[in-house]
């Protein structure tokens, strides 16, 4: 890919108007001098979550194949180059890989420093040494998460599901306990229902915490279940998306294009269900804006997703990291209106 990717193009107007963010100021030193940045640059993106004190690049590095499919060295060089690239957001769970995910990403701050800088969001609820959101498994799992983690604190933290075997009101309870005590900063919701959204809401307005943020399925092949109702819910709440598998298992990066890419492994026949005509048509169209920006599809996939209202930060991940680069550059990428509206117009 280009290292002229990320750069911004000049503001059309009409059908080629681009969709985006305006481009922040370039971040300068003490002295007023622009900051020297590596080839690509430091991107300076950033976005504020509303009502807290977060901000973060509008991608979220994704870390679930930390400790499965990707090692220590190897989540370790896909951190860095995340960092490098001016990423400050870390996505991960106390489930995945049993914690092991969580023990990597706090390996690597222990090493690099930059805690202060790295905003770390994890989730709970799903582990089998604490599951359920209980007080008690809340309460643990939480101690757990800063453990591995190797911190005293986490900047988001995600109800990784429902659990409606107890109260919401007795999970919020129990987070403000914890959030209080300075563990804990702003709280999440992942893979919660409009309804459930609803409730907690009415719940916050007693003075339990409320959530900043929802973690859920979203994607140019998976838009019926977020924009039915789950938008109008997080748009009227103000909460930020946080889309996952953004790339559809890799389907939308271009993997799979036919029944002999698809193997064996989880991965490649999660991405199976969206090989059909329609998709592949949608295939072809992002390899066609993807080439005009010099970008692979993946990065036009991605900066379709942070053109939507209320998402402010997709959640994606790398297996290696010469593929972190492809991510990070939808952050300062713009799309003419006329290729999102095909994209708009083909994905439905």
């Amino acid at each position: 890919m280009s290292r002229l990717a990320v750069l911004r193009p000049a503001h059309p107007t009409g059908a080629h108007a681009i969709v985006g963010s305006p481009p922040p100021p370039p971040e300068r030193a003490a002295s007023g001098e622009p900051v020297a940045d590596r080839d690509l640059g430091r991107s300076p993106c950033r976005r504020s979550i509303p009502e807290t004190t977060l901000s973060v690049h509008p991608l979220a590095l994704g870390c679930s194949s930390f400790g499965w499919s990707v090692g220590g060295e190897a989540s370790r060089r896909i951190l860095d180059e995340h960092a490098a690239l001016g990423g400050n957001f870390i996505d991960t769970a106390d489930s995945y890989s049993a914690g092991r995910s969580e023990t990597m990403i706090g390996s690597w701050l222990r090493m690099r420093g930059g805690r202060e800088t790295t905003v770390i969001a994890t989730k709970i609820g799903r582990n089998l040494d604490n599951p359920g959101l209980s007080p008690r498994s809340i309460m643990g799992a939480v101690d757990a998460s800063l453990r591995r983690l190797g911190t005293d604190y986490i900047d988001l933290l995600y109800f990784h599901g429902d659990d409606v075997h107890i109260p919401l009101e007795e999970s919020l309870g129990a987070m403000a306990t914890i959030m209080q005590s300075g563990k804990v900063r702003y709280l999440g919701a992942s893979n919660f229902s409009p309804e459930r959204l609803i409730e907690a809401r009415v719940l916050a307005a007693n003075g339990l915490p409320r959530f900043s943020a929802l973690e859920t399925q979203y994607s140019l092949v998976r838009r019926r279940d977020f924009e039915a109702s789950l938008s109008l819910v997080t748009q009227a709440q103000g909460m930020a998306v946080m889309p996952y598998f953004p790339l559809a298992h890799g389907f939308l990066a271009g993997r799979y294009r036919s029944k002999a890419d698809i193997g064996t492994d989880t991965r490649s026949q999660r991405a199976a269900v969206y090989l059909n005509r329609k998709n592949l048509r949608l295939l072809g169209l992002l390899d066609r804006i993807a080439a005009e920006h010099d970008v692979p599809p993946a990065t036009i996939a991605l900066a379709w997703l942070l053109a939507r209202p209320g998402v402010l930060a997709p959640v994606a991940g790398a297996s290696h990291a010469d593929q972190v680069e492809a991510l990070v550059a939808a952050a300062g990428l713009y799309l003419a209106r006329s290729d999102v509206l095909d994209l708009d117009h083909l994905s439905k």
